[in-house]
């Protein structure tokens, strides 16, 4: 039995930033992700915790 996903608390987005620019954060409730559009990462968020590690981060495509 594993236990229920925890969520990310939206509030927590006032004292985080991007590790690679230091740019704002955006959180993404579809793919559950904090997403820096300046360095075009999305970083995982794990049992409700994000991970700010920039070797963890997705690329995003650059539009």
């Amino acid at each position: 039995m594993t236990e229920p996903e925890q969520a990310f608390d939206p509030k927590m987005l006032e004292a985080l930033v991007c590790p690679q620019c230091h740019g704002v954060l955006r959180f993404d409730a579809e793919t559950n992700e904090l997403v820096s559009k300046a360095a075009h990462l999305a970083y995982p968020i794990r049992g409700g915790i994000p991970v700010l590690l920039i070797d963890e981060a997705r690329t995003l495509d650059k539009d």
